[in-house]
């Protein structure tokens, strides 16, 4: 496998992305205040033993070694596609760490997300009921206490309060070195979303109209605004937000709907295949340990059954974790395996295992 000087894919932790050469001048960002990027366990969601687990094991193509990379050199969005269960989505932890990345910053799209979803929310109401309850205060001070109403009390009335950047708008920060994202079934979206992505990535940044307007009120126009994932207070400067480092964007789709042509060609494409005899082992070494005899059977079970519809791996891991765990007679262990091992779409003619 040729090893390119960033992302290698043999798991191991370093600091290649160090030796990410500049950009190139139509992908250079000028984004700040420069900002830290946070320790991997400063996002609890993100160290969970599933995901860490998914980022040890994951076993990457010489194909998708060099898209990766390719994406990192270029500062472009990585589109994932391929049918269910080969790793789209675990890339981008494998990369994350490899490169210590940081916590993954995740998006899961539905038929209902929308760009502002992944940029920021903002919640109206709660300010209001806060500026309400100000007000009460102020009109009734002997009511209160001395520690509610003294010099010393936090003003919950200030629109940064009621704030808070998405996986999107917390990715285009302007941190010291790429943050890892994950949009995550881009397929699902409405019809809109892809193009309305457009811009955001290709510019790198993006406006939050709420502190453009309360910038005029501020001495120097910075809000603190608590970012996804870690919910660290992060300084905006006059509502505008733009990176210094292009995020890592793997963007995962199951290949059930067409882009547009505008968007695909500010991506870089990888085409995931389900996995051949010597891969499949590989996988299965990674996560179970070395395959017995029992498991080698499985996998090429595995594999003939793929030829007559879609299966994804993790049946296939599931199917060998029962076969160690579960002490059933060999009868029962293959009559198992066909319930586990079901096809997935639809117009796969037989199920005979």
């Amino acid at each position: 496998m040729p090893l390119w000087p960033v992302y290698t894919g043999t798991s191991a932790p370093h600091d290649g992305i160090a030796q990410l050469p500049p950009p190139p001048p139509w992908r250079a960002f000028d984004g700040g205040p420069l900002l830290d990027p946070p320790e991997a366990a400063a996002d609890r969601s993100a160290v969970s033993p599933d995901r860490v687990h998914r980022a040890e094991t994951y076993r990457a193509t010489e194909d998708t070694v060099q898209l990766v990379n390719a994406a990192l050199y270029l500062r472009r969005p990585l589109l994932v596609t391929g049918p269910p269960g080969t790793g789209k989505s675990s890339l981008v932890y494998a990369v994350a760490r490899e490169l210590r990345l940081g916590p993954v910053l995740r998006w899961n799209i539905t038929s209902r997300s929308t760009l502002h979803d992944g940029l920021y929310s903002y919640d109206p109401l709660s300010r209001l009921y806060a500026a309400r309850q100000q007000a009460a205060q102020q009109a009734a001070p002997q009511e209160t206490g001395p520690e509610e109403t003294g010099p010393g009390t936090p003003d919950e009335t200030g629109i940064e309060h009621h704030l808070r950047l998405g996986p999107l708008g917390t990715a285009l920060l302007p941190y010291a070195r790429p943050r890892a994202l994950l949009i995550d079934e881009i397929d699902k979206s409405d019809l809109d979303l892809p193009n309305d992505l457009l811009n955001v990535l290709e510019e790198g940044q993006y406006q939050i109209p709420e502190l453009v307007r309360a910038a005029r009120l501020s001495p120097d126009g910075t809000a603190r605004v608590p970012a996804d994932g870690t919910g660290e207070a992060v300084p905006v400067v006059r509502g505008q937000v733009r990176c210094r480092a292009f995020p890592f964007v793997v963007l995962t789709s199951n290949g059930e709907r067409e882009f547009p042509p505008a968007f695909l060609r500010r991506c870089v494409t990888l085409r995931l295949r389900r996995p051949d005899d010597g891969h499949l082992a590989d996988i299965v070494r990674a996560h179970l340990g070395e395959p017995d005899a029992y498991a080698q059977e499985l996998i090429g079970r595995f594999l003939d059954r793929t030829s007559a519809g879609d299966l994804a791996t993790d049946q296939l891991l599931n199917a060998i974790y029962l076969a160690r765990t579960s002490n059933l007679d060999s009868g029962s262990l293959d009559r198992l395996a066909e319930q586990l091992m079901p096809h997935l779409g639809q117009g796969a003619g037989t199920d005979v295992f």
